[in-house]
Order: structure tokens, then sequence, then C-alpha cells
């Protein structure tokens, strides 16, 4: 493996929609990428803040997809909260279940009960993503954290990845229960907490592990929380200008337009790459300005414009210099820089 990104580590923990999948459609490449890893020696895990999904379900999944895998190699948010409610409250407490069948079975399997209405007197509100999640529960989960059930949520995805664009996540409904209760759940178990990361390396015994996501808010945060090197690749729901304008604790070790780029040289990925110009791409600073022109792969323009915007200089206040990197800009949505 030489020097290759991923050679520097023996465990690589994925993220799931938008590193390998988007909704239930495989990205190009990743059953690849994953399949030359195993060959590799290196140990995968996955650990995903989705909870519409049981560990098993998603095995199936991916293994549906190409990507083998198998059900002890998968955490959930999910199968994370049920875990800790099970900590916290006696065998059998009523909890009232927010989200997919996917998490009323893991909150079934932890020894609790499953309810559906605040008349049950649940201890706790247990809240994940579920498509079909609606007015009515979570108007009975209003009223049974206001009765003093615990309240709980899988994670706080703002959206979720898919072939058409951003939709809801568990983040949108959660802002519900905010707005309505005028407070913060008691606690949140998913991703950016480190939780998942920790398990993923404890179970198999890394000592260098790698997290691989494509959110700089749930996936890269909470590596970095863990202590953890993480990839950002750009195919799910972080851009190019969201890290562009990332604070420290959002800050990937590496980037890479896809999952391929584990099987690059790590130098190739490093951020911020401190340099003036590389790749056909300079970036030339004046002050609180910096202007890019040239032309050349996208991500090396992406890493040079990082060390200027991670060392004082706005979004805004980057000039495209060249053609290539005013379209460049466009894509990116930096509509507020010069051309």
């Amino acid at each position: 493996m030489g020097d290759e990104l991923v050679g520097g580590y023996d465990l690589v923990i994925f993220d799931l929609d938008g590193v390998v999948y988007l909704i239930d459609k495989p990205i190009p490449g990743a059953a690849e990428a994953i399949e030359r890893l195993r060959g590799d020696g290196v140990h995968v895990a996955y650990a995903t803040n989705n909870a519409s999904r049981r560990a098993g379900d998603v095995a199936a999944l991916l293994t549906g997809m190409g990507v083998p895998a198998k059900a002890d190699e998968v955490l959930n948010s999910a199968g994370a909260a049920a875990a800790v409610l099970a900590r916290r409250l006696p065998a059998g407490a009523p909890v009232l279940v927010v989200g997919a069948e996917a998490l009323r079975a893991e909150v079934r399997d932890a020894g609790l009960t499953p309810v559906s209405t605040a008349e049950d007197k649940p201890a706790a509100v247990v809240q994940g993503y579920g498509p079909d999640v609606g007015w009515r529960i979570l108007a009975e989960a209003a009223l049974a954290v206001r009765a003093g059930a615990m309240w709980v949520a899988t994670n706080t995805d703002r959206t979720l990845p898919s072939p058409r664009g951003p939709l809801p996540g568990n983040g949108s409904l959660v802002a519900v229960l905010r707005t309505a209760l005028d407070r913060e759940p008691d606690l949140v178990v998913g991703k950016p907490e480190p939780a998942l990361f920790t398990t993923a390396a404890s179970l198999s015994g890394a000592r260098r592990p790698l997290a691989v996501g494509d959110r700089l808010d749930t996936d890269i945060q909470g590596a970095v929380g863990a202590g953890m090197d993480c990839l950002l690749v750009l195919t799910g729901v972080s851009g190019p200008a969201d890290l562009l304008a990332a604070p420290a604790e959002r800050r990937p070790t590496y980037v890479t337009a896809d999952l391929g780029g584990l099987f690059r040289a790590a130098d190739d990925a490093r951020l911020p790459l401190d340099e003036s110009a590389a790749g056909g791409w300079r970036v030339t600073r004046d002050s609180d300005h910096a202007t890019l022109d040239g032309d050349g792969d996208p991500v090396v323009a992406l890493r040079l414009l990082c060390n200027v915007t991670w060392n004082g200089v706005p979004t805004s206040a980057l000039t495209a210099g060249s053609a290539p990197a005013g379209a460049l800009f466009e894509r990116w949505n930096l509509t507020s820089a010069g051309t």
C-alpha cells in the first residue's frame, strides 16, 4: 500500500449516506473501493446516524450493493440510543418512539416497552428519522416531554443526502419539538458525539483508525472530537464552500473527490495545502483578500484556498483570476467572489 493515504491506518470507519450510497443508490466506485480495502487486509466499519434501519438491514443493503458487510460491523444511532436508555431506565419501562419501525425494534430488544401515546406515561421519548413521522406522533412526544419524560434524539442531522438533493433529516424533525417545547433534547446520541467512532475502534482493536464522511457538522466534527484523523469526501452534503468556511472543530485531515482518494498519496489530500501554487493553480494573497488563477484539479484548488480561508481570509473575499477559477467558484456557489 506504500504511500497511499489509507496505508497509515488499520481501520476505516465509513459513514453511509453520502459516502457509500445515496438513500438506496450506491455511489459510483464506493463498492470497488471498500472491496479493495478488504483485499488489502484493512478492517472496515460503518457508523451511521440514520436510525431508520437496523444493523442487520444495513448490512443486507450493503451486501446487495456489492459491499459485503456483517451486522456487527454496523453501528447506528438507533441501537446506540436504545442502549443508552436501557442503562438509564428500569427493565420494561415505557418509551415513546418517534421514528421508524427499526427504532421501535431496537427499543424492544433493549428490554424496554415501545409506546405511541403520552397516555402510556412514557419514562422517555426517543426520536429518530422516519419517513412517515407526522404531526400526531410529534404532538404525543411534546405532551410526554412536558409531563417529565426524558427526551433523547438519535441525531440532529438537518438534512439527508439524496440523488435529488438534500432532504429534511431528523434534525429538522427535532427542530419541530424544539420549537414547540422551547428547549433542547436531554441527550443527542449520534454524531457529532464521538461514541460511534470510539466504539467502532474499540470493537476492532484499532490503534490508527480513519473516519470517512461527507458532513462537516456530524462526521468530521465527531471524528475530531474522538481524536481521529478524518477524510471528507465530496459526494454528499458538505461541499467546497462549507469546507472553506469550516471552524477548527470541523476541519478534516484530508479531502478527496470520492473514495478513490483513499488509494492516492496522503500528501495529495492533506489539508490545508501550505503552498502558493500547485497543480496548475496559484493563490495570491493580499492582506485579507486572495485571488485564485490558473486551471487544474478542483481538489488541489480547494486545498490551496483552505490555506488562506483557514488563516483569516473570508470566503467573500476570494476572487477568481481566471476563467477556470470563475467556473469553479460558480460551481461551488461562491457567488460573492469576483470573476
